[in-house]
């Protein structure tokens, strides 16, 4: 039994984690990424359609973005979909593509960036801990219950606290990667 919530809490845990990773991917740093519009969401016959499923998107240069429409329809929906965006990139178009440049940021907004980041590691921390309380109150159930001994659960929290220390490390450690990434001029 204390395996299987080990189990659990360690799929919760990740997925934990990879929710974390695509929220830092769509904040920007210095460099042009696909992943800042990929989720961006295009009213495409008035259904909300992310734009990776719209054009595809690539990284002519280091600092600009490129996307092409499957279909040249789209193009303008396109632009008003970046243009609304909290992006801050105004789209250039040129019939068939749309060209976004990415200027460089500023210190200001590095620091702002930064504390973002440092709020998102924020919700993921606690996105964890919570899986690690919801996981230990149901080995005191099971302990309750008379299904586990007293050792087993002292066994099953220690174990959990190794779990939940290894993912809060993993946490720290993509932040400090994002904000290298943001800080690097």
């Amino acid at each position: 039994m204390i395996k299987d919530i080990l189990k659990n809490s360690e799929n919760r845990m990740n997925s934990a984690i990879q929710s974390l990773q695509n929220d830092l991917s769509v904040i920007r740093t210095g460099r042009a990424s696909p992943a800042l519009v990929e989720k961006l969401s295009v009213d495409y016959y008035d259904m909300p359609t992310p734009l990776l499923q719209l054009a595809s998107i690539s990284v002519p240069e280091p600092r600009s973005l490129l996307i092409k429409p499957f279909d040249p329809a789209t193009l303008d929906d396109i632009e008003k979909s970046i243009l609304s965006s909290d992006l801050g990139l105004t789209p250039n178009n040129d019939g068939k593509s749309i060209h976004l440049n990415l200027p460089p940021l500023n210190e200001e907004r590095r620091r702002d960036l930064a504390k973002l980041v440092n709020t998102r590691l924020e919700e993921g921390r606690i996105s964890v801990r919570n899986i690690r309380r919801d996981s230990h109150n149901d080995m005191r159930d099971f302990e309750k219950e008379k299904m586990i001994s007293e050792d087993e659960l002292k066994r099953g929290e220690d174990d959990l606290q190794k779990l939940t220390d290894r993912f809060i490390e993993e946490i720290n450690r993509r932040g400090e990667e994002k904000e290298k990434e943001i800080m690097e001029v």
